[in-house]
């Protein structure tokens, strides 16, 4: 009897090992809380920059604006455009001011002789992509390949690499920021907009202008659109934003000027 109850009761030891082993075995497979957290931290990290975030983090190479003195740089992107680019420079050229032109590299292809009288007639040139695709959703690989052909280009025309490049849309993302400044580049942006590509009329696009310029502004303008665009407004308010900017006490400079850098590689 003794020896029958010994060998229940050593039964029902081992049973219990199995199964206490089990619970640590099966407590052991689950990643411990502080794993956990590492992992959501690893997530959040993950999580895109915005614009404005990606300004403060990368300001030697992310430019919104100049020093505040009284100068003030007018940008015109999406060029060469035989229907609009002519009509600016005419405005620029009787008004003795000097602006920065954003050229799509496959327009500078169709009207090189553009590019080149852009450059003539003393205004600087900077990069706005080839064919003018949403940055922030491509890869580094193909950021590179839309400036770097653009680039290409635009040297064989007029003889300089543009050190500025002003992303599509305004969007670009961190990786895309980061090769730019490891390879030399600044990116512009603007903080004055003029809206023009909404076919404004004159009165409204030198209200969007005249209403929130100040000392240090770079002004988004177009000088180029798709098919469907009107500048016109642009083209009739550029003559009354110069004089009463001027009246103002305000100098245009381009780009290199207001941001003390050199408009080249």
């Amino acid at each position: 009897m003794y020896k029958l109850i010994h060998a229940m009761l050593a039964l029902l030891i081992c049973a219990a090992l199995a199964t206490g082993t089990a619970a640590v075995s099966a407590q052991s497979s689950q990643p411990p809380a502080e794993s956990a957290s590492s992992q959501q931290s690893v997530n959040a990290d993950a999580k895109p920059m915005t614009l404005g975030e990606l300004r403060r983090k990368y300001s030697e190479t992310f430019k919104f604006s100049g020093p505040e003195v009284k100068q003030i740089a007018l940008t015109f992107d999406d060029v060469p455009d035989p229907r609009f680019t002519p009509k600016v420079l005419d405005v620029l050229k009787q008004h003795g001011v000097k602006a920065t032109f954003f050229v799509v590299g496959h327009r500078a292809k169709k009207h090189p002789e553009l590019l080149q009288r852009i450059h003539r007639e003393g205004h600087v040139i900077g990069n706005h992509s080839y064919f003018h695709p949403l940055f922030k959703k491509k890869s580094v690989d193909e950021f590179k390949n839309e400036i770097k052909r653009t680039e290409k280009l635009i040297e064989k025309l007029i003889g300089y690499k543009p050190r500025f490049i002003r992303p599509p849309y305004g969007e670009i993302n961190e990786e895309q920021l980061k090769w730019a400044k490891k390879n030399g580049y600044k990116i512009v942006n603007w903080n004055v907009d003029s809206l023009d590509w909404k076919a404004l009329d004159k009165n409204k696009v030198k209200h969007n202008v005249l209403s929130t310029v100040g000392p240090g502004s770079i002004v988004l303008q177009h000088a180029g659109g798709g098919s469907g665009s009107d500048l016109t407004g642009t083209i009739e308010a550029l003559p009354d934003i110069i004089r009463i900017l001027r009246n103002r006490g305000y100098r245009f400079v381009t780009i290199p000027e207001l941001l003390h850098e050199p408009k080249s590689l």
